[in-house]
């Protein structure tokens, strides 16, 4: 496919045989859709893909006449026309040069190549009820060429335009080639993480051997070799390591800085081994890695269209029939009305036809959209969806979870006091193997403190389940009921403090008490969006007294405590219908407020629910990203509402200057294939844009 009109072809078609969620990117050259009600024959898809004029990746060999061999033919033999015109326009002559049949000779190959790629193609969208920009330059050449020929058959020089059949076609042609060229510069984040995938791995045998193996040939609980320089095979545990080791994992935090890791910790697939050696326990396959799952979330966002997309696509899809009846308008207003010759008012027509450009209104968005969503993805930061990133820009209300948000969550364990006749050391074994099963900071950081100096036992519990925000209960075979967490907002004798309840069979067992700290870039990001005029509350599910003091430390006016999940709830939904907002939360506790939230932003590390639940997810964990997320989704609108402005201004401007006979068709031409590349040009800019504060 070569441009918009291309892929929504594909994707009418698809829609008419009954499929649903359809998708067809025309710079990736995917096709996305799922089974409709009444299924579908797969080869009848491609089939029908083929008489549109597109082949199926994998259906046949690389076809010889790529766009790149059509452009260097048609150039070679619309150069001599070019200057035989400019030759003429000089004031030099030559009858051989001149001679009407060998211009034709030298168009018709040209012609020839331009019926091939552009006029199946026509043809077919025109059939489908979706003709594309291929109509406007098929029907605007051949009208030239065949004006031409019948000025050669009746030896009317006034007739032949073959300079300008060819011109139109090779010019076009050298559009499609350059807009190939920069469209695939906005995929290279895809591209990028994808060339992250290593190619093999070294699998060590139960016999002790270690083998070469095809990376996608791991299985789970495959033991690996990993050496210094060598890339992670896929996502694991560290079994084995003589010391710390130095990771790279900049592709998923954006940090570039490794991390030191030790045996029991987990590795990500694609990372970078920087020293030492290590052997890993794979424990998914690579199809499964989050690696893959981060390119699948990022092509899923630059495949989803947003609100200026979907508004371009509209007017795209009446554009064309709009063009052909402005171009035949022109070609009857000129000769009836204005006593213009024929040859000057088709001339007129031709020039509204190759002048004009819906492609340019179909690459404004989603061209940005790819380029931010990439940036985004560089900088350690996953949007799910094109339409987040206008949504985004747009946010009023700013609403943040206190724990593992505004604060660090790295909880450091001022007492454990026990209650009963059960032991320090027993009690620790039951909630390191409760907290064990959670991602919550403080489940996290209570099992890192309590496993320090203690070696926890495994705890035969029949059953764990965790209640989002409010905490975490167990059965142990023998029917004894274990709560953790559910009284936890009680207040301390010290306010900083805050306390969680561990009770068997309603009882207290013990009480644990953790103190957390302030991020440092907290009052950052707070004085950055007071700046842009944004409303911003703080939500938590702690005591007043602490709340109220980290509120006042970041500089929040506007603060909510002791609130529970359902209250959280409410309270978003609130604010939702007020304004567009925002909650940002660590993506586990706030799963349910993450998704209920205009935007749902998690501080998490890309654990499934933070993935499932927000449509930003932060994989460095650091709030600071959030003012990068935020600019750029601001300058990506901008870059959308430029490039929407330039492609409706240039149409605008340039119809009516066609279609008043100011505009020669070759002109025309010209500014047509350079129209949608300075769409594209100007969405590049995004990648390396400075961002403003």
């Amino acid at each position: 496919m070569t441009c918009v009109n291309c892929a929504a072809s594909v994707s009418k078609f698809l829609e008419r045989k009954g499929l649903q969620n359809v998708q067809v990117d025309f710079a990736s050259g995917e096709v996305r859709f799922e089974n409709g009600a009444g299924g579908f024959d797969l080869e009848e898809i491609k089939s029908g893909i083929s008489r549109l004029g597109y082949a199926v990746r994998g259906e046949k060999k690389e076809n010889f006449w790529s766009l790149e061999k059509k452009l260097v033919i048609a150039a070679l033999f619309t150069v001599p026309l070019f200057l035989l015109h400019a030759f003429h326009s000089f004031g030099i002559e030559s009858s051989f040069l001149h001679n009407h049949w060998f211009q034709l000779l030298l168009c018709l190959p040209v012609f020839l190549i331009g019926v091939a790629h552009f006029g199946k193609s026509a043809l077919a969208s025109v059939k489908n009820g979706s003709p594309n920009m291929d109509v406007l330059i098929f029907t605007g050449s051949t009208a030239a060429f065949v004006y031409s020929l019948i000025g050669t058959i009746e030896k009317n020089s006034d007739y032949i335009f073959y300079e300008t059949a060819a011109m139109i076609i090779t010019l076009v042609l050298l559009g499609n080639w350059l807009e190939k060229r920069a469209v695939k510069q906005t995929t290279s984040a895809i591209e990028d993480l994808s060339s992250l995938k290593p190619e093999t791995a070294k699998k060590i045998m139960p016999s002790g051997t270690v083998v070469s193996i095809m990376q996608e040939d791991i299985q789970k609980d495959d033991v690996l070799q990993v050496n210094a320089g060598d890339q992670i095979p896929t996502d694991g545990i560290i079994t084995e390591t003589a010391s710390f080791v130095r990771i790279d994992e900049s592709m998923f935090t954006g940090e570039s800085i490794p991390v030191e890791k030790s045996a029991g910790e987990q590795v990500l697939g694609g990372s970078v081994l920087i020293n030492g050696n290590l052997q890993m326990k794979a424990t998914t396959n690579p199809k499964k890695t989050l690696l893959n799952k981060i390119i699948e979330l990022i092509k899923n966002a630059q495949h989803e269209k947003s609100e200026s997309q979907i508004l371009a696509d509209k007017i795209s899809a009446i554009f064309v029939p709009a063009v052909l009846l402005i171009s035949i308008l022109t070609f009857i207003v000129s000769t009836i009305f204005f006593d213009v010759t024929i040859t000057k008012a088709l001339m007129n027509s031709i020039a509204v036809l190759v002048i004009s450009c819906p492609c340019a209104m179909g690459l404004a968005t989603p061209t940005a959209v790819m380029v931010g969503v990439g940036r985004m993805a560089k900088n350690g930061i996953l949007v799910k969806g094109g339409k987040t990133l206008e949504t985004f820009a747009g946010i009023k209300n700013f609403v943040f979870d206190k724990t593992g948000t505004i604060t660090t969550g790295r909880f450091k364990i001022k007492y454990f006091e026990v209650f009963g006749d059960r032991s320090e050391d027993e009690l620790k074994n039951m909630i390191i193997a409760m907290e064990s099963r959670s991602s919550h900071p403080i489940a996290e950081s209570i099992v890192k403190e309590f496993s320090q100096n203690h070696t926890p036992e495994i705890f035969p519990f029949s059953e764990i389940n965790e209640q989002k925000g409010m905490g975490i209960n167990a059965k142990d075979n023998s029917g004894n009921y274990y709560e953790l967490g559910f009284n936890y907002n009680q207040q301390s004798q010290k306010s900083e403090i805050k306390e969680i309840d561990f009770l068997i069979n309603k009882k207290l067992a013990a009480t644990i008490g953790i103190q957390d700290e302030l991020k440092t870039n907290s009052k950052e990001i707070i004085q950055y969006l007071k700046s842009k005029n944004r409303q911003i509350f703080l939500l938590s599910g702690d005591n007043i007294s602490n709340t109220k003091k980290i509120a006042g430390e970041v500089g929040i006016e506007k603060y909510f405590a002791e609130k529970l999940p359902d209250e959280k709830l409410n309270l978003i939904e609130k604010f939702s219908q007020e304004a567009p907002t925002a909650m940002v939360g660590d993506g586990i506790n706030d799963a349910p407020a993450l998704a209920k939230a205009t935007i749902g932003v998690s501080l998490s590390d890309a654990s499934k629910i933070a993935i499932k639940s927000a449509q930003i997810v932060l994989l460095n964990g650091r709030l600071d990203s959030l003012i990068q997320a935020h600019q750029i989704s601001t300058e990506t609108l901008r870059t959308i509402r430029q490039n929407l402005f330039w492609a409706f201004s240039y149409n605008i401007v340039a119809i009516p200057i066609a279609a008043l006979g100011f505009l020669n068709p070759m002109w025309g031409a010209l500014f047509m294939a350079f129209s949608d590349v300075v769409v594209i040009g100007n969405s590049l800019r995004l990648r390396t844009k400075k961002l403003g504060k």
